[in-house]
């Protein structure tokens, strides 16, 4: 029997949706955690342990759970209108919380940086935001898991819900409804923290990260991302998933999982187009979902009636083009030729390896490690062009803001024409630029970002073996930084039993994970920060998985490793006397440079000592890396410096400046690094 009903599209199709380390985990059959129990992040108990006492956020049920919770440990902040509490607790404390009915989760309050704060500001909609452009007035309806509607990110912006989530025994299919019937509309209607959804098994949090990603504003919510890309846009909540026990339809082992029917698609579109007909101000409807390879537009399909109609009244639907890596198709319905198209690609503006693409592709945006909102309050990093999709989406809330009488054509054409333009397979896509779209403003085109490089190739860990997956380096001169990034996505049955290390070009071996024999979770997705300095940034670099018991299986789903090292090697003559500067733009990276931040600096000069070296900070502050001394007759400079450059922003143009304080001999500056 062929069945009509479409996946999510977040992640490789093979693959489950890539939680961070503080999401909960797909569990195996018979391991699945209820919802009567607390959700613990996994290795807590063990980081305490060796810790101490650690800072959790404690999400409960309800605020009036909250005193107990507290009581578990040091109260450290409380929000005053969620029921999320931070605590500093002891392996006594933990362990209390574990057992406290009205306890939903526990996570490490972890001090690192959030990504969306890297996808907002790649697209330029951190400048949007700051230029007041936040896309108010504007209305985002997102078609998908239900959305939790008290998630401090999306505060009380739900501005209408509804469920359209059909039952059906011959397909397995069950309401996710609150209340259980097929259909439900008005507040609570789309709810994922109601009725079925908030059951953690059935993995409902894809609605409420694509819609944070749309529309999210983390401005007084402590742990959360900036914002989203239209923060002060509202939102409309519609769920069109229903609940499957059926392996035919799930996969094996997968059930009970989520899946949309076509006709609950359908629907919520249609109360979509209900909606702006009344006179809400929508202006796009998103759509993370789909199924199929489609090479041609499939304009047979029975929602292009309704996408035509919704384009007629001003509403853009937005679909993800599907992450089964086809590089010439997409999935339905983002084939329906008055759809627009959105596929994925990294923070380094490559195509994601799992992106579908090709000649009906619109668009790209960032889908790669995107942290936003998720129920209980908490936040997790996916990957797909499920990610990518609502990018687009908040971007049209922005430019209907920015320009209220222009008719979608015009925004959607504006977002085309302004984009960054991605080659691929004899193909040119443009990655939305929402500032230079909106505010004229286009990036520095020899800005640099984080080198970045990926192997997202499947590669199979031998039960009681060892496996190694590598990746090439290139161009970057110098050692690597002590801020080196790791980020693992590992499927595994028992994924306790791993041993995790990263091998340098050299041969050092970096640990990045111990095996631990208590852990049973199925699924690793996991950043990791490496102090690598003592290697070459350069060469091949392997992630090497050692599964060290008998029994359960899985593979290695892929892994990138981000180097933040900078050059410029165009020679710079210095004059003489006189002083030279050469500079590093930097672009997209938030927050301050580190307070060891390394400076390698090549220069060839007849004396020196002449010389006057100093780094200057893009807000003008200035680092001495080296005072003339008339007495160092030697010809070159070869050299690494380390500066606290910690009040300095990392993004921006950083200048070397050398000053030549003697007449008399000759030189030029070679090259130069920054290593942040």
């Amino acid at each position: 029997m062929a069945l009509a009903a479409t996946a999510i599209a977040t992640g490789p199709a093979h693959a489950s949706p890539a939680p961070s380390a503080s999401t909960s985990p797909a569990t195996s059959a018979g391991q699945q955690a209820t919802s009567a129990s607390p959700w613990i992040e996994p290795q807590l108990s063990e980081r305490v342990a060796a810790a101490g006492k650690i800072r959790v956020n404690v999400v409960s049920k309800t605020r009036a759970g909250l005193p107990d919770a507290a009581s578990s440990g040091q109260v450290v902040q409380q929000l005053s209108r969620f029921p999320v509490v931070t605590l500093r607790v002891d392996a006594a404390g933990l362990d209390r919380l574990a057992k406290l009915p009205g306890v939903v989760s526990v996570t490490e309050d972890r001090p690192v940086p959030p990504v969306l704060a890297e996808s907002v500001p790649l697209i330029g909609a951190d400048k949007t935001r700051a230029a007041g452009k936040t896309g108010a007035g504007s209305v985002v309806a997102v078609l998908d898991t239900g959305v939790a509607v008290n998630h401090p990110f999306l505060k009380d912006r739900v501005l209408d819900e509804a469920c359209f989530s059909p039952i059906d025994a011959e397909y397995s299919a069950t309401s996710l409804c609150p209340d259980g019937t097929p259909q439900q509309e008005g507040p609570g209607a789309a709810d994922t923290d109601q009725g079925p959804c908030a059951d953690p098994a059935l993995e409902c949090d894809h609605g409420t990260h694509v819609a944070g990603i749309a529309v999210g504003d983390g401005q007084g919510v402590t742990g959360a991302p900036p914002a989203g890309v239209a923060p002060g846009a509202e939102l409309v909540a519609i769920q069109v998933f229903s609940k499957f026990t059926s392996e035919d339809l799930c996969g094996v082992g997968a059930a009970p999982c989520v899946l949309s029917f076509t006709s609950a698609q359908l629907a919520g579109l249609e109360k979509v187009l209900e909606l702006k007909d009344g006179g809400v101000p929508l202006v796009a409807a998103n759509l993370s979902l789909g199924g199929g390879q489609y090479t041609a537009a499939c304009d047979a399909d029975p929602r292009k009636t309704v996408i035509d109609g919704l384009r007629t009244a001003g509403v853009a639907t937005v679909v993800a083009a599907g992450n089964n890596g086809y590089g010439t198709a997409v999935s339905a319905p983002a084939c329906v030729s008055s759809a627009i198209a959105v596929g994925a690609t990294t923070d380094q503006d490559g195509v994601a390896a799992f992106s579908n693409r090709g000649a009906l592709l619109d668009l790209f945006a960032p889908g790669v490690s995107i942290v936003s909102s998720v129920p209980g309050g908490r936040w997790a990093s996916l990957n797909g062009t499920s990610m990518a999709a609502p990018h687009v989406a908040g971007a049209l809330a922005v430019l209907s803001q920015a320009l209220p009488d222009a008719p979608l054509t015009q925004l959607e054409t504006a977002l085309k024409t302004t984009g960054k333009s991605i080659a691929y397979s004899g193909l040119t896509t443009p990655r939305i630029q929402v500032d230079s779209a909106v505010l004229g403003q286009a990036p520095d085109p020899d800005a640099w970002s984080i080198p970045y490089y990926e192997n997202m190739k499947d590669t199979a860990i031998p039960d009681h073996g060892t496996v190694t997956s590598s990746i090439a380096v290139t161009g970057l001169l110098g050692s690597a930084p002590a801020t080196t990034e790791v980020y693992v996505d590992i499927h595994h049955t028992w994924r306790g039993e791993l041993k995790i290390d990263l091998i340098a070009p050299d041969g050092k071996v970096y640990p990045l994970q111990a095996n631990d024999p208590n852990d049973s979770a199925d699924i690793l997705h996991e950043t990791y920060q490496v102090n690598a300095s003592a290697s070459p940034a350069s060469g091949t670099w392997k992630l090497r998985v050692q599964d060290v018991e008998w029994v359960d299986t899985g593979y290695i789903d892929g892994w990138w490793i981000r180097l933040p090292c900078f050059g410029n090697w165009d020679d710079g003559t210095i004059p003489d006397p006189g002083a030279a500067e050469s500079s590093i733009i930097l672009a997209w990276i938030n927050g301050n440079a580190p307070t060891r931040t390394r400076v390698h600096v090549e220069i060839e000069h007849t004396w020196r000592g002449d010389l006057k070296l100093d780094l200057i900070a893009p807000d003008g502050k200035v680092y001495a890396l080296r005072a003339a001394d008339p007495k160092d007759g030697t010809d070159n400079i070869d050299e690494n410096y380390w500066v606290n450059a910690g009040a300095s922003p990392a993004s921006g143009t950083w200048r070397l400046k050398v000053e030549d304080l003697a007449k008399g001999d000759t030189g030029y500056i070679e090259g130069w690094t920054l290593t942040l």
